[in-house]
C-alpha cells in the first residue's frame, strides 16, 4: 500500500521548510511497503551543525502549523544528524559528512522515491472550524469554547474564568 495522502502532503510540507533554509539534496523515500511504523521519509543535509539546527527548528514549526507535532526526536544536541519522528513521516536532517557516510538512500534503494514536485501545494493553514478545533478534533489556536486560552484569558485580555462565575 502506498503512502497516504497526508504523508505525502506532511513530506511536501517538510521538504520546502528544509529547502527555505537552504537544505542539500532533499528527497523523500516511500518506505511504507517496507515500514509499518511510517510512510515516508524525508531526508536533507546540511553544511554545518548550525544550520541542521535551523532546517530542524523550521520543519518543526512549519508541521506544527498543520496539527502535526513530533512524537520523538533524536540527535539534536549533537546537531549532526537529527531524527524527527512525526508518525506519517520521518525526517532525517543530517550533516553532509553523515549523509555521505551512512548513505541513507542507498539502504533505501528498494523503495521508490517520491515525486516531490509532483505532490499538490500544501494548503496555506490547517483546515479548522470555528472554534479553532481541526479535522483530527485539536485545539490548534489554544483557545477554548469560550475564545479563552488555557489561563482563562481571552483575546482581549479579560479573565474569563472569573466572569464565568
Amino acid at each position: 500500500m502506498p503512502a497516504t495522502p497526508r504523508a505525502l502532503t506532511l513530506a511536501k510540507v517538510a521538504a520546502l521548510a528544509a529547502e527555505e533554509k537552504i537544505a542539500q539534496d532533499v528527497v523523500a523515500i516511500d518506505v511504507s511497503e517496507q515500514l509499518a511504523l511510517t510512510d515516508v521519509f524525508v531526508i536533507a543535509s546540511a553544511s554545518n551543525e548550525r544550520q541542521v539546527g535551523a532546517i530542524v527548528d523550521a520543519i518543526e514549526d512549519r508541521l506544527r502549523d498543520f496539527g502535526c507535532k513530533p512524537i520523538r526526536r533524536e540527535g539534536q544536541r549533537e546537531g549532526r544528524w537529527v531524527l524527527i519522528d512525526f508518525g506519517d513521516i520521518v525526517v532525517h536532517v543530517q550533516h553532509a559528512d553523515e549523509r555521505d557516510f551512512y548513505q541513507l538512500e542507498r539502504l533505501w534503494k528498494d523503495c521508490p522515491e517520491v515525486n516531490l514536485s509532483a505532490v499538490g501545494a500544501p494548503p496555506t493553514t490547517l483546515s479548522t472550524d470555528a472554534d479553532g478545533v481541526d479535522v483530527d478534533g485539536e485545539d490548534v489556536d489554544g483557545e477554548d469554547a469560550d475564545g479563552a486560552d488555557a489561563d482563562g484569558v481571552d483575546v482581549d485580555g479579560e479573565d474569563v474564568d472569573s466572569a464565568r462565575s
